[in-house]
C-alpha cells in the first residue's frame, strides 16, 4: 500500500527525521531483503555540443541557432564510438546519450547513429533520450510520439531516462517557462515506450521553488503510471543546482542534506510500487548518498566515466567503482554491479 496524500504531506511537515529514515528503511528490506546495494558502470554522452549552452537543469538545452548550430557542433560519429569504445575497455555496460532540441536531427539521422553504434558494440545498452528530446524528434519528423519510440527502438535504443520531469505539476512547470514539455507531454512519453515494452526510468529534481503538495503530485502521478503500466525499473530523486544555471537568479533556498533524505525517504514509501529507489552521490556528495541507503535507497547509481550536464551547473562531485564499493561496504551493505534494467553483473 501507498501512503495516502495525507499521510505524505504530515511527513513532510514532520520534524522527525529519523523516524521517517526508519519506515522508509524498513520498506527497502522488504523489496531487497538480501542486504545488497547496486551501482552500475556507465557513460553520459552529449551527441552535441549543447553543454555549453546548458540551459536550466538536467536534460534541457536550448536548441542552437545561426553559425554555432552548423555541422560541426554535432560531434563526430567517429568521436562518439570512441568514447563508446572507452567506456566498454572500462567495464562500462551502457551509455545514456542526449544531446537536446536540434531541428536540423530528425529521425533518419538518429535511426543511423543507433545503428551505427549497435553494429559496432552490440553488447552496450543505449538508455537515451528525454522525453523533451523524443517529442522534439517526432515534431521535427513529422511522426507520432508511438511511431517514434518505435523507430528508435527498431533502430537500437534500449530504454529511456526519465530526465526532465523536474516537478510533475504544471503550475511549476509554466513558472519554469523554458521547460518544452508539461506534465501531460512527459507521462505520455513514458506510458507510450512502455506500451511499446521499453522500460524507462523515473526522476524528481526538486528545490524549484515547489510546495510540498506539489511533489505530492508528482510521486502520485508516477505511482498511477506505475500502477497502470508497470513500466518503470526505477526513481530517482535529485535537487536542483542553481549555479552557472538560468534559474540559478530565481533565489530558491537550495535544497539541504536533510530535506534530500527527507524526500527521499517519503518517496521510498509513497512509491510502493517501485522496485528499486537510487541515492545520489552526484549532487549531494557521498557521505549524503550513504546516509541515503538508511533512507530507502538501494541504489547508488552509476561511477559515471564522463558527466557534462550536472558539472555544467557548477557541482564536480567525482567517484570510483572502488569508493562506491567502500560507501556501500561501510554503511553495512554488500556491493553489486547492475546493468541499466538493474540486472545483477556480479557481487564485489
Amino acid at each position: 500500500m501507498s501512503l495516502t496524500r495525507e499521510q505524505a504531506l504530515d511527513l513532510y511537515r514532520s520534524a522527525d527525521l529519523i523516524g521517517i529514515g526508519m519506515e522508509a528503511d524498513a520498506v527497502r528490506r522488504r523489496f531487497h531483503p538480501e542486504g545488497v546495494v547496486t551501482y552500475i558502470i556507465d557513460r553520459n554522452i552529449n551527441y552535441t555540443n549543447f553543454c555549453t549552452e546548458y540551459c536550466t537543469f538536467c536534460a534541457f538545452y536550448r536548441p542552437l541557432k545561426g553559425p554555432r548550430a552548423k555541422e560541426g557542433y554535432i560531434l563526430r560519429f567517429e568521436t562518439i564510438f570512441e568514447k563508446i569504445r572507452e567506456t566498454v575497455e572500462l567495464g562500462g555496460t551502457g551509455v545514456l546519450m542526449q544531446g537536446g532540441l536540434h531541428p536540423d536531427l530528425k529521425i533518419d539521422w538518429h535511426e543511423r547513429l543507433l545503428g551505427a553504434i549497435k553494429e559496432r558494440f552490440p553488447q552496450i545498452h543505449l538508455h537515451c533520450y528525454s522525453a523533451s528530446e523524443i517529442i522534439a524528434i517526432a515534431e521535427y519528423s513529422e511522426l507520432t510520439i508511438a511511431d517514434t519510440i518505435a523507430r528508435l527502438r527498431d533502430a537500437g535504443l534500449d530504454s529511456i531516462p526519465g530526465g526532465g520531469a523536474e516537478i510533475l505539476d504544471d503550475d511549476v512547470r509554466h513558472r519554469i517557462a523554458r521547460l518544452k514539455c508539461l506534465t501531460a507531454d512527459w507521462l505520455n512519453v513514458h506510458r507510450t515506450a512502455h506500451r511499446l515494452g521499453m522500460r524507462t526510468t523515473a526522476t524528481m529534481m526538486f528545490g524549484v521553488g515547489e510546495n510540498y503538495e506539489q511533489r505530492v503530485n508528482h510521486l502520485e502521478r508516477l505511482y498511477r503510471l506505475q500502477e497502470e503500466t508497470g513500466g518503470f525499473t526505477a526513481f530517482i530523486p535529485w535537487t536542483f543546482q542553481p549555479a552557472h544555471t538560468a534559474l540559478g537568479g530565481r533565489k530558491w533556498d537550495e535544497a539541504t542534506a536533510v530535506e534530500y533524505l527527507k524526500n527521499l525517504a517519503i518517496s521510498r514509501l509513497y512509491l510502493s510500487n517501485f522496485d528499486n529507489v537510487q541515492s545520489s552521490w552526484v549532487t549531494q556528495g557521498l557521505k549524503v548518498c550513504q546516509l541515503g541507503l538508511r533512507f530507502g535507497g538501494n541504489d547508488v547509481g552509476s561511477v559515471m566515466l564522463e558527466e557534462n550536464v550536472v558539472r555544467a551547473a557548477g557541482v564536480s562531485n567525482h567517484t570510483t567503482e572502488e569508493e562506491l564499493r567502500r560507501i556501500i561496504r561501510d554503511a553495512g551493505f554488500r556491493p553489486a554491479q547492475r546493468d541499466t534494467l538493474y540486472r545483477r553483473c556480479f557481487l564485489n
